[in-house]
């Protein structure tokens, strides 16, 4: 039996660092074009990657920057994040939210169509119940679903790929490598969009919460390389991603004051059972 518990806690740290990252973007996005926020964002990450390769003489091996895996995840990384935040803008939030947060159930088919995982039907059911208590804490209106949705639901499937070819990475590239490879081409593609649609000034405050959020970033592109590449099975692993609404709800109420309802706390209560289920099933089977 796999043990995933390596993999498992990488991806829940990999969650936090990211929600965080998410709300310091959001705060910038406020006064900053949102594309140019991923852009300026992605530049100082691949600083800070660029930093730690040089650190840990992880640049001896830079050469793997280039190789075809690594620059296909890269581009599947743009590709999710810039066609991801096209839909956005046209459709609710709680819809697009609901649509990224369907990531697990479509790592759960892609890891048994394409790494033959042995998926069985206590795990089907405990992701699929966590993806109604996902439905639950955002409570997206059926009548709001519009071609856009389809948009937004073809960035989770790049997301999704992305994170299947980081199990097919060779052994020998480094993983700040791939962190570094990744950030560089988000930078590349978010910054030539936002130079096309006319280039905005920053201030000092959305500066600060653009350089604190690709700190972040550059963390959390390690924390989820390192879950994706532990060997554990990615449809246990991916089920985690779960646990971000609930970080999300905790960001929202200090920060934006947003008091979820009482139908979003038994979503919660949901999300929560799905994943103590999943962690319970993982000791028994080892």
């Amino acid at each position: 039996m796999i043990d995933n518990t390596r993999g498992i806690v990488a991806m829940l740290a990999s969650v936090v660092v990211f929600i965080f990252n998410d709300a310091l973007i959001k705060l910038a996005a406020e006064t900053v074009p949102s594309v140019q926020a991923i852009g300026v964002r992605g530049l100082f990450a691949t600083l800070w990657c660029a930093l730690a390769v040089l650190a840990t003489g992880a640049w001896r091996k830079m050469a793997y920057a280039v190789h075809p895996k690594v620059l296909l995840r890269g581009g599947l990384e743009a590709g999710a994040a810039i066609i991801y935040l096209i839909a956005l803008f046209q459709i609710p939030f709680a819809i697009a939210t609901a649509v990224n947060l369907s990531t697990p159930l479509i790592l759960t088919v892609l890891a048994v169509l394409l790494l033959k995982e042995d998926v069985r039907w206590r795990r089907w059911t405990a992701v699929g119940v966590g993806f109604v208590g996902v439905l639950l804490v955002i409570q997206p209106r059926p009548g709001d679903i519009n071609g856009w949705t389809w948009v937004a639901l073809t960035g989770t499937f790049l997301g999704a790929f992305r994170d299947i070819i980081a199990r097919h990475l060779p052994p020998a590239v480094p993983t700040l490598v791939v962190s570094f490879t990744t950030a560089i081409t988000v930078a590349i593609v978010g910054c030539a969009w936002a130079l096309a649609e006319g280039w905005q000034p920053i201030d000092a405050r959305a500066l600060g919460y653009i350089v604190a959020s690709s700190l972040l970033l550059a963390i959390g592109y390690q924390f989820l390389v390192i879950a994706l590449r532990s060997g554990g099975e990615i449809s246990v692993m991916g089920s985690f991603r779960y646990s971000s609404i609930l970080w999300a709800l905790a960001i929202g109420y200090v920060v934006w004051g947003e008091v979820p309802n009482s139908l979003a706390l038994a979503g919660i209560a949901v999300i929560v059972g799905s994943g103590l289920y999943i962690l319970h099933r993982e000791r028994v089977s080892r």
